[in-house]
This record gives C-alpha cells, sequence and structure tokens, in this order.
C-alpha cells in the first residue's frame, strides 16, 4: 500500500493505519507491558539489524520471535520436514529466484494482540523520558518493569541496538515517536521531497502463523534510488529502528495468497550484498548460502514501515 501525500497528513494516515486496532487510551505512564514473555524479546528476526546474534551471545539477550500463546511453535506437517528442526519464525527468507508467479514459499507473520502491545506516544512524551542504555535501571523503575524479567532484557537489547554504532554506509535512527520517524526520512531524502511509505496487508487471515504462499502476481518492482526500512523493537512504547543503507536493494509489492486461504499484500525487499553481514545472520542458515554468494529476501511484517522517494 503506498500513501502520496503531504508529510503531516501521511503522518495522521500512519496513526490510522498502524494503530486502529488498538483504540484503547495511549497512557504510557507504569504501563502495563505484557507482550514479551520467557520465550522472545518481542523481536521479530531481521537480517537489516546488523549483529544480532553477536549482542544476544555477549549480552544473554533472547533473540526469537513474538508468538501469541495461542499459536503453534512448530511446522505444519505439510510443509517439508527439515522445517520441523528450526524456529518457524527464522521462515521469512527466500531469494529473488523464488519470486515467481506460481511459486510457494513458506512465511511465518507474527501475530500480535494489539490489547497487550506496546503504545504509541507523542514527540512530546517521549522526549520527557530518558531513551538510554546508561538510564535502564531508571527506566526499569520508571516502568515498573523487574530488573530479571524478559522485559528488562527486552527493553536492554533495544536500547543496545540503538546504540550500536552504524555499519559501512548506514545512516540510523532509533525513532520513539512518529514525528522523530518522518523527520527522519526527510533528512535523508530532502525536506521537499514527496514521499510514499509502504506496509504489508493482511487482507485475510486464517489464524495460522507460519503456511506456504503462492504468488498469485507478478511482483510490482519499486524504482528507488533510496529506501528506509522501520522496523518495531520491543520496547514499552513503540520505537522503530529506521535505518537508509547504501549499496543494492531491490524493494517488490507481493500478492501473496496462504494454503489457509489467507491473502496477503506484502512490501518485501531484496539485498543484493551481503558480504558485509554477520556470518551468523538466521538468513544464511535458512537460505543455506554464505554471505556475498546470494542476494537475501524478506517480507516486512505488517507493523514496519519502509520508506522511499516519489520519482517524478
Amino acid at each position: 500500500m503506498s500513501v502520496d501525500v503531504s508529510w503531516r497528513i501521511i503522518l495522521c494516515a500512519l496513526l490510522v493505519l498502524l494503530f486502529a486496532e488498538d483504540s484503547s487510551a495511549r497512557e504510557i505512564t507504569r504501563i502495563s507491558w505484557k507482550e514479551v514473555d520467557d520465550d522472545t524479546n518481542g523481536q521479530q528476526h531481521n537480517p537489516e539489524i546488523p549483529d544480532l546474534q553477536r549482542l544476544s551471545k555477549d549480552n544473554h539477550l533472547p533473540i526469537k520471535h513474538n508468538i501469541d500463546d495461542d499459536h503453534q511453535k512448530h511446522a505444519h506437517a505439510h510443509l517439508s520436514s527439515h522445517m520441523d528442526h528450526m524456529d518457524p519464525s527464522d521462515k521469512i527468507f527466500f531469494t529473488l529466484k523464488d519470486l515467481k508467479v506460481g511459486n510457494a514459499i513458506p512465511i511465518y507473520f507474527s501475530h500480535r494482540d494489539p490489547s497487550t502491545s506496546p503504545r504509541l506516544i507523542s514527540r512530546e512524551e517521549a522526549n520527557s523520558i530518558p531513551f538510554s542504555l546508561a538510564k535502564l535501571p531508571y527506566l526499569l523503575e520508571f516502568f515498573s518493569v523487574s530488573k530479571e524479567s524478559p522485559q528488562a532484557k527486552a527493553m536492554e537489547y533495544t536500547l543496545t541496538q540503538c546504540e550500536v554504532e552504524p555499519m559501512e554506509g548506514e545512516t540510523k535512527l532509533c525513532a520513539t515517536s512518529l514525528e522523530s520517524m518522518l523527520d527522519f526520512a526527510q533528512a535523508t531524502f530532502g525536506m521537499d521531497t514527496q514521499v510514499k511509505a509502504l506496509t504489508t496487508r493482511h487482507l485475510r487471515k486464517s489464524g495460522a502463523p507460519l503456511q506456504n504462499y503462492t504468488l498469485l502476481e507478478e511482483p510490482k518492482e519499486i524504482l528507488a534510488p533510496k529506501m528506509i526500512g522501520c522496523h518495531t523493537m520491543p520496547y514499552p512504547y513503540v520505537v522503530y529502528y529506521c535505518h537508509s543503507q547504501d549499496g543494492g536493494n531491490r524493494l517488490f509489492e507481493i500478492s501473496l495468497g496462504g494454503e489457509h486461504g489467507d491473502r496477503v499484500q506484502a512490501t518485501g525487499v531484496c539485498h543484493m550484498d551481503t558480504s558485509k553481514w554477520d556470518p551468523d545472520n538466521p538468513s544464511f542458515r535458512v537460505l543455506k548460502i554464505k554471505p556475498g554468494t546470494s542476494p537475501v529476501c524478506h517480507i516486512f511484517p505488517a507493523d514496519n514501515i519502509v520508506w522511499v522517494p516519489l520519482i517524478s
């Protein structure tokens, strides 16, 4: 889906688009944050966020996906048997060669419960709360989070990721409000540049997070000189890890039909150069390739946003 309008209208549209399911109050102080459990820090595997595996080893942070308790964590029996031996939420990766009409790709889509998901807050409120790893003890107390809880580990993970230096050729920002995310997009593309905001939309859901999806139409490539990917991070309120990287990326809008009747209008990206990626990135294990040998593609979850400049 695309939004080709002014910056202020984009902001209002995104508020409705991303958070309309959750109509409850947006109060953040002493929030009850239930989304992260003992087996997950709420972060979906994303090859674009650097050093995931290294950080998890160094800081003992869990690196798994958010999977609702009422959803199965194993692959369906009719999927290939090797899938039963890996975390099903790793199944978001594919190759450029897979993007053919009629081809089936196993894909995992997480399903979040809006009633327990983090809340969106304004720039004014975000600026009043410290966002720093050095302030973690204060933040745990502020949000009434136990030091040994999965939520505390998730907060530490997010703050650590946000303070890691950008990779070569990368610009990044952890946006704590939609206003700061839009500011980053303006700074990247230029103040007078018109933009497109792309998201993944679930048109019909069955509730099965992992299933085979068939490409229903020829993927539509979005030609753009630059792109910004904004990924949600586990935190008591909504935080986006936004970044833009030099180098070849190919962006697609993909129409998918699931084996259980799901319909998804997805946004996907293929990273053409993976030579500088961490060899432990889960995409290499899933695709059975090595860094720099093949493009790595993945679908953006529905709560992620991709920004591109409009080409006149």
